[in-house]
């Protein structure tokens, strides 16, 4: 039995870790459709013993209307590209968009992060929108951010929904816990009934997942 409750003790703890905190990441992970949205590129540093000095992020071709956030102590280079079919925006064809952007001249110091901002307009379909990146330390190294969601190197992803499904999905008429993010427990003003957005669901399960983790550890402790 003691076995056993440390086992989930263990588990519980795991599953407040969750995913790797440390990966290059676009915030916040979703938006509306043909929208103006504000993103940061949040950027951690994962070595003990080097700086991040370079960022470089490919941009998905069914983002336009780009414009960036200055950004103190880096250097931003933008390189473009043709598109191979034109798209209509505003009634206007949009031939060219951003391939990548690099942010390089600063430093992210070992225990640190650090944001680059950025606004979009949003496609007008649903869909992901991948954003690959590299990120070079100052030891040379590379660490390519360009993998599937569940693997050891993910592309950043922001996933882009209806407007209508985003305001259903959100609740219309609730109130908010006015989280940074617009995510995390929502009041149903008719029924008083709390509940969680997707997002932010994760968090909550491993919140419970830990206190119950804890608890199964001091009762085998207790006993032994």
């Amino acid at each position: 039995m003691r076995k056993l409750m440390l086992l989930c003790a263990a588990i519980a703890i795991a599953a407040w870790a969750g995913p790797a905190w440390g990966h290059v990441t676009v915030q916040p992970q979703e938006a509306t459709t043909g929208s103006f949205s504000r993103f940061v590129v949040r950027v951690p540093n994962e070595r003990d013993d080097a700086a991040t000095v370079k960022v470089e992020v490919q941009f998905p071709d069914t983002v336009t209307h780009t414009s960036f956030q200055p950004k103190d102590g880096w250097t931003r280079t933008v390189a473009m590209k043709t598109l191979d079919e034109p798209v209509e925006v505003f009634g206007e064809p949009v031939t060219e968009v951003i391939d990548t952007v690099t942010w390089e001249g600063g430093r992210i110091e070992p225990g640190e992060f650090d944001e680059f901002g950025f606004s979009v307009r949003t496609p007008e379909e649903p869909g992901t929108l991948v954003f690959s990146a590299i990120q070079t330390y100052s030891s040379g190294e590379e660490v390519r951010w360009v993998g599937e969601a569940d693997g050891e190197e993910p592309a950043a992803r922001v996933t882009v929904t209806e407007a209508e499904e985003a305001a259903v999905g959100h609740g219309a008429g609730s109130a908010g816990t006015g989280t940074p993010d617009g995510e995390g427990v929502e009041g149903d003003e008719q029924g008083g009934i709390a509940t969680v957005s997707p997002s932010a669901l994760p968090l909550a399960l491993g919140g419970l997942g830990t206190v119950l983790g804890a608890a199964a550890l001091a009762l085998a402790l207790r006993r032994r």
